[in-house]
């Protein structure tokens, strides 16, 4: 959890970071903005509150982790805040040398500097990058010799941030601890978070469960079907154990899943082999063993609904008990028998 009620803003710069593909300017700032005291919980408020506490990011490269840019214009943000406007600048123009794709739009950039924040129980300072791209028209009303006048006015909506990236002072040897906002399509945002930033998803027990979910449903959707004869009953029956196992234990292990679930030797020898080729295709290895994460469990489970799709007709939800779903086939077709005790 990210926890932000004793959080300041101690510096923040701000910059204009246009499109280069449409002739946009780069426009940056040599100083800091000053900040009313008033101000500054207006905009504390606007930074920090829409970021989602389950998934943490790092920054990565290649190569060598020096070689990311913005991990080391950061990093040299955190030996020495007082000098924000100088790796601002340096940040800023990164940016703009990224934006170069027809879909990205220009917007203000604003480098913060923050103390105190706490997440995952502990306490650290962070590094806030963030940028506005949509305005919002508002509408002022004004008192004037006994009347009232209407004016319109473009300007940034405080109740949520484009994009954001909070970089909390720890685990520098793995690339820091990343929060990330980003409210708009992937297609119109990988330059923010593949081209600029450079992160990737930490491999931490969201990840595991959340992974590790996914590479169950593709095999049972997907790759089951190809090597053995199955129903779509049990496809379905198979998908609802798996929650249920995610939802009923606390830690993952890989031998009493495939004991609990999927029991049949063949079927975990083929699983087996599909986890390797899984993991090959994304150059990264699963874990056999983790704490669950009950975020991830929760997410995932919408798509783990076990869908039995009849032509054009029905569709039949499988929530549990395999036993009361038969198949069978006679002179007027193929059809299902559902046994149930109540009708709501």
């Amino acid at each position: 959890m990210i926890f932000t009620e004793e959080t300041t803003l101690d510096h923040l710069c701000i910059n204009y970071v246009g499109n280069q593909t449409h002739q946009e300017a780069l426009v940056t700032s040599d100083t800091e903005v000053f900040l009313e005291d008033e101000m500054k919980p207006l905009l504390k408020e606007y930074f920090l509150k829409n970021f989602k506490p389950e998934i943490f990011f790092e920054f990565f490269h290649s190569s060598n982790i020096e070689n990311n840019e913005v991990f080391t214009y950061v990093s040299e943000i955190f030996e020495q805040p007082e000098l924000l406007e100088n790796q601002s600048k340096k940040l800023a123009k990164l940016l703009y040398e990224n934006s170069t794709s027809p879909r990205t739009k220009g917007g203000e950039f604003y480098v913060c500097y923050f103390k105190d924040c706490i997440v995952k129980g502990e306490r650290y300072d962070a590094v806030g990058l963030f940028k506005s791209e949509n305005k919002d028209t508002f509408l002022k009303v004004s008192a004037k010799n006994e009347n009232f006048e209407l004016e319109t006015l473009q300007g940034i909506n405080l109740n949520k941030v484009d994009k954001g990236c909070l970089v909390f002072n720890t685990n520098k040897e793995q690339g820091y601890l990343i929060s990330i906002i980003d409210g708009t399509s992937r297609a119109e945002t990988s330059y923010w978070m593949d081209d600029f930033l450079q992160v990737r998803q930490r491999q931490d027990e969201y990840f595991e469960t959340q992974e590790t979910l996914t590479l169950y449903k593709e095999y049972i959707t997907k790759q089951l079907p190809q090597e053995f004869e199955i129903s779509k009953a049990d496809q379905a029956d198979l998908l609802n154990k798996s929650l249920t196992f995610f939802k009923e234990k606390e830690e993952f292990k890989m031998e009493d899943f495939t004991g609990e679930v999927l029991t049949d030797q063949e079927v975990i020898q083929s699983f087996n082999t599909f986890k390797t080729q899984y993991e090959d295709e994304r150059d990264y290895v699963l874990s056999d063993e983790f704490v669950i994460n009950d975020a991830a469990v929760k997410k995932n489970a919408r798509i783990f609904k076990s869908v039995i799709k009849l032509d054009k007709n029905f569709h039949i939800y499988v929530h549990g008990d395999r036993r009361k779903i038969q198949q069978g086939q006679d002179e007027n077709g193929r059809y299902y028998i559902l046994y149930f005790e109540e009708e709501n």
